[in-house]
């Protein structure tokens, strides 16, 4: 069968049948180019046998009887995974250059390496680097295979002569086509060698870890379908400053993203955290107004942080604003609230909200502690460094019940609070922890009250 020539873009991937100046897609100059189009899946398939065409099956004729999940032998990577890691699998690690990407893959080497066989290949580092990055994270498992290639169809016959179990590409963006004239990194290669490594999980039941480089935005670069093709996308975030990282999931197709893994870096790689509220409060500034405790649930783990307010008198026509861990939109709306119902004079003033840790409070139940952390700030009233706060606030100024309540009052006695600011509605029957005082509250002028 003949292959006829077609164009596309390299910075969107869009396809045209003639050369223009400009994208008709993007927009973009001078990044159309000529490829050969090769035959449509379907000219291959019926090129082929009717025997290697596979046939579909009913749900109930799929085997099921072999465990489909293994452990990284992370606890935290595994949380995240849902419970481990899914065999046939598609997973993409993202994140900031430098913040641990590599290392956290090549430390789960050290323990996967020991039931199975995993190939890292490697398109940034030389054999001799990763052996060198190997030693000091003091991996030498003997069922470890490196490789420095960036070859698609070298990658692929070391898979077919290898067999290995688990496949980890570093990165994606390294790796190119050789049927594909554009260059490595460009949209069409991302998405072609993307295509290729997860028909090459489905169809071998192989596991495949990819390391996704990001853009100036943050997000994942490449085409946005990368992110749709894979089954499991995970970020991995910090600050440049402090030595934690955060993990969590953008997307997973085996279990819930809303779960967060917190490690620490230290000389020899990666240390997972497993206990994060401890690590969250340590330093907690005492007796000082505009702080004041919150409870969140990071999936099915509670986690404790520390809510910070600066509320100072502006000098300017129009009031300042400005958050870091907070809906910004929230926060105008938790000020509004407090001015109208709180009876707080804030329209005059500048408002700085600040979550520590650099952990990203997303749900409701954050609403009142930082109302809490205003108000003190406000008034300049010191919140009891024994007290912490668990509710959503509304529009009206009620203090309204939220999800969990038991399981985050568990934690907050275990960490050792005495009291805990929480909604009347939904609480009237609920048992207090040992040791735990449960204040509850209609509305935000008695939470006010209470807490100050």
């Amino acid at each position: 069968m003949k292959s006829k020539t077609i164009y596309f873009c390299t910075e969107c991937g869009a396809e045209t049948m003639k050369w223009q100046g400009r994208c008709p897609s993007c927009g973009a100059w001078n990044t159309i180019e000529e490829r050969k189009e090769k035959p449509s899946p379907v000219a291959r398939a019926q090129k082929g046998t009717a025997g290697s065409i596979r046939k579909p099956r009913t749900l109930r004729e799929v085997d099921d009887s072999e465990e489909i999940r293994f452990s990284t032998g992370s606890m935290e990577l595994d949380r995240v995974l849902g419970g481990g890691a899914v065999k046939g699998s598609l997973v993409l690690v993202g994140g900031a250059p430098g913040i641990g990407k590599s290392t956290l893959l090549l430390q789960i080497c050290r323990e996967v390496s020991k039931t199975c066989s995993v190939l890292y290949v490697s398109g940034e580092e030389s054999e001799r680097q990763l052996k060198l990055r190997a030693q000091r994270l003091h991996v030498d498992g003997d069922g470890l295979l490196v490789v420095s290639e960036t070859d698609l169809a070298e990658i692929l016959a070391s898979v077919e002569a290898l067999k290995p179990d688990v496949l980890i590409a570093d990165s994606i963006q390294t790796l190119y086509n050789p049927e594909n004239t554009s260059s490595p990194g460009s949209v069409s290669q991302v998405k072609d060698c993307t295509m290729t490594l997860m028909q090459l999980a489905k169809t071998m039941g192989l596991t495949v870890f990819v390391v996704g480089h990001v853009n100036k935005e943050g997000a994942i670069a490449g085409p946005k379908v990368l992110e749709h093709m894979v089954d499991c996308v995970l970020y991995f975030e910090g600050e440049r400053t402090t030595s934690y990282r955060l993990l969590h999931a953008e997307k997973n197709r085996f279990g819930s993203t809303n779960e967060l893994g917190v490690f620490e870096m230290a000389q020899d790689g990666l240390r997972e955290v497993p206990n994060p509220s401890e690590l969250l409060l340590s330093g907690r500034p005492l007796n000082t107004p505009g702080t004041c405790v919150a409870c969140v649930m990071e999936g099915t783990r509670p986690v404790l942080a520390e809510v910070q307010a600066l509320v100072t008198h502006t000098s300017f026509n129009v009031p300042r604003r400005t958050t870091d861990g907070f809906d910004f939109n929230r926060s105008a709306l938790l000020l509004a609230v407090l001015e109208k119902r709180g009876g707080l004079k804030l329209g005059n003033c500048d408002a700085y909200i600040n979550v520590i840790g650099g952990l990203k409070l997303d749900e409701p139940a954050a609403d009142l502690p930082v109302a809490i952390a205003v108000a003190s700030s406000y008034r300049d009233q010191v919140v009891d460094n024994s007290l912490a706060a668990v509710g959503e606030v509304g529009l009206t100024g009620e203090i309204r019940a939220v999800a969990n309540l038991s399981q985050r009052l568990n934690e907050i006695a275990r960490l050792g609070f005495r009291r805990c600011v929480i909604p009347r509605q939904g609480a009237e029957r609920l048992d207090a922890p040992e040791g735990l005082e449960l204040l509850r509250v209609r509305n935000i002028h008695e939470a006010i009250e209470i807490a100050l």
